[in-house]
């Protein structure tokens, strides 16, 4: 039967798998398709309008010759376009991550551990924006009171700054439309509902559903929005994955329990640079920026110690000195443990195996714990010479030498490789006052010496083990 007026109007609800997203016209125990219990989630599904399905219709017809309505191909090189323009938002260290400051009508989510600062940061954005960016707060976990006290206790400029505590997405869109804000943040999206779906807030279709009306909001009146999002025990956001498909922007905010440092890093960027990282502390007045952020990743200890090994790492656009520690100690275990916080386990175990064939250094008999300090993930393989120093040096209860920095990755035949933006890499370690510096040979610069530190280049790994020792 063709579709008339009345039945393409109408709207068709949906119950999809969200394993294996097949659809259901009614909800059941058990997807159908591929027999996983209790994954149907309902969706709405929003048809054309009679009179979209009568254009489509004519211009099919037609060849799709002569019709206004109907986009028409176009060469890329054709296509005039202009580099985005950016708006700061009064922190440094946010604007680094955002690639340069917010573009306006993007979607940024952001998301982190509960108590890990999120709603204090995009709080102090929205106040530190409001005389250029009229700002609108929208809470769904908090009354008004407590985020206007917030702010008063932090030292904020809240004069210029409106909030609505609301969490059906009809209503906000339907007071933010006269206000006409070019900055919303919604804190959270797993709290906001629309009315066009029966589940409960928080299920999988109401989130998806108001991200979608929030993104569509923001292309079509050119406003910047934030989402703040809760995780899972496991660390992703929580609600369906397509969140993060559909908004420009996604980042993390990360730190240790009991650690005022706090760390925001971009997992994905329409703007910019992912992996960017940004350093905060949190305070009395909310959070500030680190100016140097390698400081706080490098120990306090001003002798040196046995297990402790310093490399420099690349976050997004910023070098980065950080601190690898490594406890070996005798194991009483038939299988002994390999712990890594900071950095892959997969990729430890193999670099202990290089260690063993290529390096001579058996650890099959003891316990091995890898550290990098300051809560920060490295996921580059510059860590690996690092590690494997760390771990002799712990080993033999020895130090390195005093003022010594090491990057390199570690092939499985003991090659020691070069890593990208070495240069950049060494000034950074000498301009924090480093004396020696063992590296790929691929990244030694012509001059043995940069500044007052002596770089070494070394090609296998037991070279480095034998000028470390």
């Amino acid at each position: 039967m063709k579709p008339n007026a009345k039945t393409a109007a109408k709207a068709r609800t949906a119950y999809v798998c969200g394993e294996c997203g097949m659809d259901h016209n009614k909800w059941q125990g058990q997807c159908a398709g591929c027999a996983a219990w209790n994954t149907l989630s309902e969706f709405v599904i929003e048809p054309a309008s009679a009179a979209a399905v009568k254009s489509v219709a004519a211009s099919r017809r037609s060849g799709w010759a002569g019709k206004a309505d109907v986009p028409a191909v176009t060469a890329l090189k054709d296509v005039k376009h202009a580099e985005e323009a950016r708006v700061s938002t009064g922190i440094g260290e946010f604007d680094r991550v955002l690639g340069g400051g917010l573009v306006h009508g993007s979607v940024v989510l952001v998301g982190g551990d509960p108590g890990i600062g999120k709603s204090t940061l995009l709080l102090q954005a929205v106040a530190m924006m409001s005389s250029t960016m009229p700002g609108l707060y929208v809470t769904g976990e908090e009354s008004l009171a407590q985020v206007a006290g917030r702010g008063a206790r932090l030292g904020l400029p809240i004069d210029g700054v409106h909030a609505l505590a609301e969490t059906c997405i009809e209503r906000v869109l339907e007071q933010a439309a006269p206000m006409g804000p070019r900055l919303i943040v919604a804190d959270s999206i797993q709290t906001l509902w629309t009315e066009t779906l029966t589940a409960a807030p928080g299920s999988v279709s109401q989130v998806r559903e108001s991200a979608a009306r929030l993104v569509r909001y923001a292309k079509e009146t050119g406003t910047a929005v934030f989402l703040v999002g809760h995780v899972t025990k496991e660390g992703g956001i929580a609600g369906p994955r397509v969140l993060e498909h559909m908004v420009d922007a996604v980042l993390y905010f990360e730190g240790e329990s009991g650690s005022r440092f706090r760390v925001l890093r971009a997992f994905k960027n329409r703007f910019g640079a992912v992996n960017e990282l940004g350093v905060f502390a949190m305070g009395d007045k909310g959070l500030r920026e680190v100016p140097n952020p390698s400081a706080i990743f490098l120990s306090g200890s001003r002798e040196p110690q046995p297990g402790s090994c310093v490399m420099v790492t690349r976050e997004g656009t910023r070098p980065l000195l950080v601190e690898v520690q490594a406890l070996v100690d005798h194991s009483p275990l038939s299988n002994p443990r390999r712990v890594a916080v900071g950095m892959e386990g997969n990729r430890l175990a193999m670099l202990l195996a290089v260690l063993h064939r290529h390096g001579g250094v058996g650890v099959g008999d003891q316990d091995v714990f890898v550290n990098v300090v300051g809560g920060i993930r490295v996921q580059e393989t510059a860590v690996d010479l690092p590690l494997l120093l760390a771990v002799l040096s712990s080993l033999r209860d020895r130090p390195l030498a005093e003022q010594t920095v090491a990057f390199g990755e570690v092939g499985l035949s003991g090659e020691i490789r070069p890593v990208p933006n070495g240069e950049e890499r060494l000034k950074e370690a000498a301009t924090h006052g480093f004396k020696r510096a063992i590296v790929p040979k691929g990244n030694a610069p012509k001059a043995k010496r940069i500044g007052e530190m002596e770089v070494i280049a070394v090609e296998r790994l037991s070279e480095a083990l034998e000028v470390a020792t």
